[in-house]
């Protein structure tokens, strides 16, 4: 009866939706678990791409960022490190940190980090590639 009471309290419509008590539903479980999957084969062929420079000098490492399907990749690499990474954090700074105003201070903090560092990593990739 206790549960059959809980479910006629929500909202009809935040039960379709799957929306919990912060009305965020699981975007942000599907944003990480997505992450993560794009993770797995960018991850793998950066590692083997790295491994096969060993020995190259700065020119050709220079050469190898700015070919355009490299230059793909490791855009597409730095945008799913950086959000997979600060949706983590987040997780992390939610459910360990107490203090209000300390969290919301964490959590701008770790969003404006998050995509300043972003941005400027795919800068250098997009300068190395258009051969500046």
């Amino acid at each position: 009866m206790a549960g059959k009471t809980m479910q006629s309290m929500r909202n009809p419509l935040a039960r379709v939706r799957g929306l919990g008590s912060a009305k965020e539903g699981v975007h942000h479980w599907w944003a990480q678990r997505l992450t993560a999957i794009a993770l797995v084969p960018l991850t793998i062929w950066f590692v083997m791409s790295i491994a096969g420079l060993a020995g190259v000098d700065h020119a050709g490492a220079v050469a190898w960022i700015g070919s355009a399907p490299v230059a793909v990749l490791l855009v597409l690499l730095i945008a799913a490190v950086y959000w997979h990474a600060q949706l983590g954090v987040q997780v992390v700074i939610e459910d360990y940190v107490h203090n209000e105003a300390v969290k919301l201070t964490a959590l701008i903090v770790l969003k404006f980090a998050a995509i300043a560092l972003g941005v400027a990593s795919i800068f250098a990739v997009l300068r190395l590639a258009f051969g500046g």
